[in-house]
């Protein structure tokens, strides 16, 4: 395996290199689960090594190397199993003026391509004003609906595309006792908390059947946005300013829902180890590739953090 580090503990191994070079040497039919954020179809750039896929020249030729990353998730993916992809819709300029690339309609139809079956898509939502200060879009000021509204736009969603894998699922992922634990901001209803890993006919589980109405919505709009890991430590000179991890939530609410304790969950652009971190939290063996060595080592530093104190002295909130 073509590596510069690694780091292996029981419950998790992570890797410092290529993820083609890294997947290649994965058997077939040996990941339960995979779950990431590729590099968002040249919008941002994340590093200067000309093996990043956000160093694509053109929104093509990105499509052209990531085909080979979908065709090994694909290989090494268990029949039945699942991926998950978090995406969003690309401007084609930074004023966000112009219009929209619909990159999650490529990504659908890339997996189709590959043998995935397109199953669901969750919408996350971000709150217009925050999104404005963070990338200072001219389409979300309120200047735009007062001289040309012909101009304005939205604060988009990020997606969380899921793919099925053809084929029978040989292993059953099941929650004998319902959902255990709600990943989101809303306050759960004091009554239900007794239902909490409720033995009898789940059909009276109203504990778990709360946190499933709310995962089950296409629109997720209870997850707390600022629930990240801890990354600006992780960032050099050529980082973009908006560079972001994948919230916590949505990465607990996939693990939990398509995978059993103790299965192998992959995320192959690991950036700062969200997904890692995740699957360690809940139980499962993560597996973790980031080319770029200063986010290898905020992962492994955030890894580690996990046997340090509890959860929630871990978590970086933006505000």
């Amino acid at each position: 395996m073509a590596v510069k580090n690694q780091f292996i503990t029981d419950n998790y191994a992570i890797y410092n290199g290529d993820c083609i070079e890294v997947m290649a040497d994965m058997p077939d039919n040996s990941i339960h689960l995979s779950l990431y954020s590729p590099p968002f179809g040249g919008l941002y750039h994340y590093s200067s090594n000309d093996r990043d896929l956000s160093n694509s020249p053109d929104y093509n030729t990105f499509f052209e190397h990531y085909d080979y990353v979908v065709k090994d998730i694909a290989r090494i993916t268990m029949p039945g199993r699942l991926t998950g992809v978090h995406c969003m819709d690309v401007p084609s300029g930074n004023s966000g003026c112009d219009h929209l690339v619909d990159f999650p309609g490529d990504i659908i139809r890339l997996h189709a391509k590959h043998g995935f079956k397109y199953v669901a898509r969750y919408h996350v939502w971000k709150e217009p004003l925050g999104v404005r200060n963070r990338t200072m879009a001219k389409n979300l000021a309120h200047k735009t609906i007062v001289t040309d509204s012909s101009r304005c736009s939205l604060a988009s969603a990020d997606y969380l595309l899921m793919f099925r894998r053809a084929g029978e699922n040989t292993i059953p992922i099941t929650h004998p006792v319902g959902l255990l634990s709600y990943a989101g901001e809303r306050e759960i209803p004091h009554d239900l908390l007794g239902y909490r890993g409720f033995t009898g006919n789940q059909i009276e589980n109203r504990f778990s059947h709360w946190i499933w109405r709310q995962y089950a919505s296409a629109f997720w709009d209870d997850v707390r946005i600022g629930r990240v890991l801890p990354y600006q430590e992780s960032k050099e000179p050529d980082d973009e300013k908006h560079v972001h991890p994948l919230q916590l939530d949505v990465i607990e609410r996939a693990i939990v829902l398509w995978s059993n304790e103790r299965e192998k969950v992959l995320t192959p652009f690991m950036g700062v180890g969200s997904e890692v971190y995740g699957s360690v939290l809940n139980n499962r063996l993560g597996i973790g590739v980031e080319l770029k060595e200063s986010y290898f080592k905020q992962a492994i530093s955030n890894l580690k953090s996990i046997n340090q104190s509890n959860q929630s002295d871990q978590l970086k909130l933006i505000k």
